[in-house]
């Protein structure tokens, strides 16, 4: 079957992977697809949804191969929520948290050999300390031991009025805590809904989404050619 998509280039990814990269962006309005167009780009990203099989099928006639699944959660906020009293990064903290994203996400859908083997620590090292200068995510809340150390820390990015998403959330053993800070964090804002996604794989996620009141709202691949 033919594919219906645009193809829109990823201008800050090919410029911080040194990779000339787009995305599809898959409908069933779009345009029909030119096998042609897509010798252009050294890579070609496409996010599909689990239920368009279809989609997946003719994809892979064009050589796409999957890559991983990605579940995406959402809940309520709610009111009355717990405030752990966790503080937002300072620049002085970026360093630590690099680190630390670098060592938590080093496996993610930016892996080998789609790309260099430490690519997915860097874009990830870079998305927490650009969430602490208030680029694309809007904060970045830190889980200190006692001792001042850096246990845990969780971005959040306000969608709109009434929506927020998750960045990041890594940490050690400190999931319960930041799922907290992160609803407090909605909830004086008076955002009520929060949103997050995972890889499929990543069972320890889903399973403190899911105990922290996460419901699954949908589920895609991501394909890579």
């Amino acid at each position: 079957m033919p594919v219906r998509a645009s193809i829109n280039p990823l201008e800050w990814e090919s410029r911080f992977f040194g990779i000339n990269t787009a995305i599809l962006r898959l409908g069933d309005d779009a345009p029909v697809l030119d096998a042609t167009q897509l010798t252009a780009w050294s890579r070609l990203q496409a996010k599909v949804p689990a239920q368009r099989t279809d989609w997946l099928d003719a994809l892979q006639q064009l050589q796409f191969q999957l890559v991983e699944g990605e579940a995406d959660f959402v809940l309520d906020v709610g009111v009355g929520n717990t405030d752990p009293g966790l503080l937002p990064a300072g620049v002085d903290d970026i360093p630590a948290l690099r680190t630390m994203a670098a060592t938590l996400f080093a496996r993610s859908r930016f892996r080998d050999p789609w790309y260099a083997p430490d690519a997915s620590g860097r874009f990830y090292a870079q998305w927490v300390e650009n969430a602490v200068n208030g680029s694309f995510d809007h904060t970045c809340l830190i889980l200190r031991e006692d001792d001042g150390a850096i246990r845990g820390f969780v971005t959040l990015r306000q969608l709109n009025a009434s929506e927020t998403r998750i960045g990041l959330l890594g940490g050690y053993g400190a999931g319960r805590i930041l799922m907290d800070a992160a609803r407090h964090w909605c909830e004086i804002r008076q955002s009520n809904v929060l949103r997050v996604a995972t890889q499929m794989g990543n069972r320890a996620a889903i399973r403190r989404y899911i105990q922290s009141g996460a419901t699954l709202e949908s589920a895609a691949y991501w394909l890579y050619r």
